[in-house]
């Protein structure tokens, strides 16, 4: 391959497959390349500048890519609003980013138009595509437009908001350098490669589980796309429609997180039985900490094709592949001088002891958009956290132990929710766990498991005695829950995050 870039790919081989979208359209190369030319040439004639943001709250579809990618050689920043925000929070992005330009679809629509109307934005900046109405159509922007590559190509970059722990989400944004966008395809390389092996035009095929909104599912989509490779695209993931893609498209990895896996074992064994994964090379997992038994049990059914990877829309993290990980189970990483863990006097912990996690920031450095008090606050040095607890052991890798602002402190001792959740998610009856804290007038805080049943197992009395048996055995007493409550679903979004302030509050109202 000549290049590593999308765009040069596209120009060079326009009948290559590219997207096949959630709907099974297929979209080559050169229709992508020619919908995000046409897009700058259209927002460029209606003021959109270098350097201004452009708003995108779509579902995962193929108008997605070409926005970015037409950001990413206009020299826009491309800032993605997840569909299921509600509208006080897709208001408070679209004020805090300065967006010149929102496009919307159908899914969005509601909570999109009553978010404008609430701050004001002008009708003109609002464009809508996939059926949604009340604003003008996308296709007005690119109508008679040339498919020509535009002139005064320079780079733009991603304006990523925070899901956060506290207060309102908040931006990560790098300064533009005035560098060429094909930049960005010598990054995909680098990173494909380092996590995975993944090498450029290797007929690799990617299935896009998550939103486009969420950093890492975006990366992971147009990294490929810059290699020349497939992406196939999904909408509202089940783990059944998961698998007939995978069987149907030949897919060769994807991008997952925990609770996907937890999904797929759950389904019943002539479910699971009718996919072939031969042709999987390269899963990647990432998002939260993988209970050790489940990831055994994907190794054993997907056979060494499962690598996970810890960092943030910061930037950052570390790599793990199969065979090490058997070696290290349970581990994130090796940190290779690129992770710290420090006390809170910024002092570095012994080898196994738990810590605040930082990461070595990048070439680029970032700042937390209109905060620099959060920005200064994230950094020691060259170092910087985004609030995760862990410890490296003596061979330098690294385990996860939740975020610090989950930290529960049961009479006066620190309890790590992530451990907990981990032996409660081996117990057969568990198809989903979470654990918090409550305030407690003897402890300070109580321990409490949140715990989803696979289908056929009753909860009640008994259960709660089973599974507080299998955290005695397995857990210090002051670890284990004091309160197990059963309930359908935890309050997760489509990237498999949990919110932990929705449990508290579901539970603070039992």
């Amino acid at each position: 391959m000549a290049a590593c870039d999308f765009w040069a790919i596209a120009a060079r081989e326009p009948s290559r497959l590219a997207v096949i979208g959630a709907d099974g359209d297929e979209h080559t190369a050169g229709e992508v390349l020619a919908g995000c030319n046409r897009l700058v040439h259209g927002l460029r004639q209606h003021g959109i500048a270098p350097g201004e943001p452009i708003a995108v709250a779509l579902t995962n579809r193929v108008e997605l890519l070409e926005l970015y990618f037409a950001a990413l050689q206009a020299g826009w920043y491309f800032a993605p609003i997840h569909v299921g925000l509600t509208a006080p929070e897709i208001a408070h992005i679209l004020v805090d980013s300065g967006a010149r330009v929102l496009v919307f679809d159908d899914r969005s629509q509601p909570a999109v138009t009553a978010a404008a109307r609430s701050i004001g934005l002008a009708d003109e900046a609002m464009f809508a595509v996939g059926g949604a109405t009340g604003a003008r159509p996308l296709d007005d922007v690119v109508r008679g437009q040339s498919a020509d590559s535009p002139p005064d190509r320079t780079a733009g970059d991603r304006l990523f908001y925070t899901s956060g722990t506290t207060g309102q989400p908040k931006a990560v944004r790098r300064p533009l350098a005035n560098r060429r966008p094909e930049t960005a395809g010598v990054a995909a390389a680098a990173h494909l490669a380092g996590v995975a092996g993944i090498a450029p035009d290797s007929g690799a095929v990617h299935l896009v589980t998550s939103p486009l909104a969420h950093s890492a599912s975006l990366l992971w989509c147009t990294d490929h796309m810059h290699l020349g490779h497939t992406v196939v695209l999904m909408d509202r993931w089940t783990p059944e429609a998961m698998l007939d893609r995978m069987q149907r498209h030949r897919v060769t990895g994807a991008l997952v997180v925990p609770t996907h896996f937890h999904r797929l074992l759950s389904l019943p064994d002539d479910v699971r039985t009718r996919f072939d994964p031969s042709s999987l090379r390269h899963v990647v997992h990432t998002g939260a900490p993988c209970p050790v038994d489940i990831k055994r049990r994907m190794l054993a059914w997907w056979g060494w094709v499962i690598y996970e990877v810890y960092g943030a829309a910061e930037g950052g993290g570390c790599r793990i592949g199969p065979d090490e990980w058997l070696a290290h189970p349970g581990s994130v990483g090796k940190g290779h001088g690129r992770i710290r863990v420090l006390r809170d006097d910024g002092s570095a912990c012994a080898p196994g002891e738990i810590g605040t996690v930082y990461l070595k920031s990048g070439p680029q450095p970032f700042a937390y958009h209109n905060d620099p008090d959060k920005t200064a606050a994230a950094r020691r040095g060259t170092f910087f956290t985004v609030g995760d607890l862990g410890r490296l052991d003596a061979d330098d890798y690294l385990y996860l132990a939740g975020r610090e602002a989950d930290l529960i402190l049961s009479g006066g001792v620190n309890v790590y929710p992530a451990e907990v959740e981990e032996v409660l998610a081996m117990h057969p009856a568990v198809d989903d766990v979470a654990v918090i804290g409550m305030p407690d007038p003897e402890w300070g805080e109580r321990v409490v498991a949140i715990v989803v049943l696979h289908a056929e197992i009753a909860g009640g009395a008994d259960c709660i005695a089973e599974l507080g048996a299998h955290c005695r055995e397995r857990l210090a007493g002051y670890k284990c829950p004091r309160t197990i409550v059963f309930v359908d679903a935890l309050p997760r979004d489509d990237s498999g995050k949990l919110s932990r302030r929705k449990l508290r509050e579901a539970v603070g109202a039992c």
